[in-house]
């Protein structure tokens, strides 16, 4: 079974784990929420972007959990789009001795009005169709 776990502070990464978790036919987990980590299938993982960062809750999961050898799906939501909160947990996961098998990020809405409608469902369905690319690849 493939999981998702998600961390969001204003509702927009929540909205892109819920429609990749739909896409799997699974239920998306808050990571503030979550009792370890689940040992079998594809992990994905979610974040908005704080200061090109995840947020500090997924961050800290991501630090207590064994992920050595664990194939990994990324993705995130930030103001400007650019991913740097992906680029940054790849690197911690890599770290930890993680596969990181793709990401995927987005826009997302920012200080209330920047980005107002965002993710869109343009970028919603990039979230579905990237959840199905990396099971067919990696399933």
């Amino acid at each position: 079974m493939n999981h998702v776990l998600y961390y969001s502070m204003t509702g927009n990464t929540k909205k892109m784990a819920a429609a990749i978790a739909a896409e799997l036919g699974v239920e998306a987990r808050d990571v503030r929420k979550a009792t370890g980590l689940p040992q079998d299938g594809l992990l994905f993982i979610g974040s908005g972007c704080y200061g090109d960062k995840p947020g500090e809750d997924l961050a800290k999961f991501l630090a207590n959990n064994d992920l050595a050898g664990r194939k990994v799906a990324l993705f995130g939501t930030s103001g400007a789009g650019a991913g740097k909160e992906v680029e940054s947990m790849a690197a911690t996961l890599k770290s930890k001795g993680a596969v990181v098998v793709g990401s995927y990020h987005s826009k997302g809405k920012a200080f209330v009005i920047v980005n107002l409608g965002h993710p869109n469902k343009d970028e919603l369905d990039g979230a579905r169709r990237f959840a199905r690319e990396m099971v067919t690849q990696n399933g």
